[in-house]
């Protein structure tokens, strides 16, 4: 591999950047970030991803074909898509499913701060990906104490190459990261997938007190960064703001498109609710709205300021569906179809949120028990939707 021009340099100035966005608030990872190069884990042909939504846009880039250029994008705070449709399209096309990618430090660099491993503490990461956060662990906690587990083959190969060339060595070993690591106990679990029904073997596998870091998606793509504290057979989560991640692959129930199937029967009404004060508050404070079993929200803005809200069933396309149109006037188009009125429940999640005085992130908990996961908080009875159990 070509040698990366001024890596230390490079190194911190993405670490100033991140320290005035807020992304790196504990000082005591900059060397860390500095102990692992982050060009050694990424290939020489993929494609950048800002890891913010003001970062900027997307690009291939290609280390023999534009060094400076590939450098710039290792270095700056932007996810490095590494594979596509699970390694079947090119990682450097905008084509295809991302199925592996070396995440934003913007997105790293949080979770850890969360996860608060120490040095000696024996940690489970899930999902390898590229080696990178692995590295990064070995450094904070010794990497005898860290063992990393990769579903896909080539991607474990390709880790532990990237792993050595760093000059580290914790355990890759080729599992379902779901099922964890039975008949073992750990002080750390770090997740590097999205989770929509988080594994009760976890919580198993964590000793009392233990702390498990995971972006928590519930209806697939739009999630939250929590974290847990295993006791006695149980965990309780804490939210941490947003949190979209690559799903993992045994949990994904297919593309959830937005389909407006059988049109002309759908319904017509207006709302006074906009759109853009729900799109405002999705992911941040709405932890309320994961209460909605199995709801899929996207947004679709348009060059004119208006906005629209597709809702559908996660993992089924082809049920019920709804949208909603914002209008100049203040009478927003509501349209559903199917036995659940989703964009009902959806308004009705919101006004409940609205008459409880908007709570926040911290009156919610996220509880795991052998029954299920679900979410609690410290409001009066009925003040929010609730949600039924959901059983593995």
């Amino acid at each position: 591999m070509p040698a990366v021009t001024d890596a230390s340099a490079r190194i911190e100035a993405l670490a100033d950047r991140m320290t005035a966005a807020g992304d790196l608030t504990d000082q005591t990872w900059r060397p860390v970030l500095r102990a692992v190069p982050r060009h050694l884990f990424a290939p020489a042909r993929a494609y950048a991803l800002p890891g913010k939504a003001d970062g900027p846009p997307g690009r291939p880039i290609d280390r023999d074909a534009d060094p400076g250029d590939w450098q710039s994008a290792v270095y700056d705070d932007m996810a490095i898509v590494t594979q596509r449709e699970d390694g079947t399209a090119d990682p450097a096309s905008d084509l295809g499913a991302p199925t592996c990618a070396l995440s934003a430090p913007c997105v790293v660099l949080p979770f850890l701060h969360l996860l608060g491993a120490r040095p000696g503490d024996r940690l489970l990461e899930i999902g390898t990906g590229t080696g990178w956060t692995a590295a990064l662990l070995s450094v904070r906690i010794g990497q005898d104490h860290v063992t990393s587990l990769e579903i896909d083959p080539d991607l474990a190969r390709t880790a532990r190459a990237n792993l050595a060339a760093a000059g580290y060595s914790p355990a890759v070993i080729e599992a379902d990261g779901l099922h964890g690591r039975p008949g073992e106990t750990f002080d750390r679990l770090h997740v590097t997938c999205g989770i929509t029904t988080i594994p009760y073997a976890w919580i198993e596998q964590l000793r009392p007190g233990g702390v498990a870091v995971l972006p928590w998606q519930p209806a697939g793509w739009t999630g939250h960064k929590v974290r847990l504290t295993a006791s006695g057979g149980t965990a309780v989560g804490t939210f941490h703001g947003p949190a979209n991640f690559m799903t993992a692959r045994s949990q994904r129930t297919g593309t959830t498109l937005w389909q407006p199937h059988h049109a002309g029967d759908a319904d017509t009404t207006t709302t006074s609710i906009d759109p853009h004060d729900i799109a405002e508050h999705w992911g941040e404070q709405h932890v309320a709205l994961t209460r909605i079993p199995g709801l899929v929200v996207t947004t679709w803005p348009d060059d004119d300021g208006s906005l629209s809200l597709h809702l559908a069933e996660a993992g089924h396309p082809g049920r019920s569906w709804a949208a909603c149109d914002s209008q100049p006037d203040g009478k927003h188009i509501v349209t559903q179809y199917g036995n659940r009125r989703l964009w009902d429940e959806l308004e009705n999640a919101y006004r409940t949120w609205l008459s409880a005085g908007q709570p926040g992130q911290d009156h919610f908990r996220l509880l795991i028990s052998p029954e299920g996961q679900r979410v609690v908080h410290d409001l009066p009875d009925k003040a929010l939707p609730s949600v039924p159990r959901r059983r593995h």
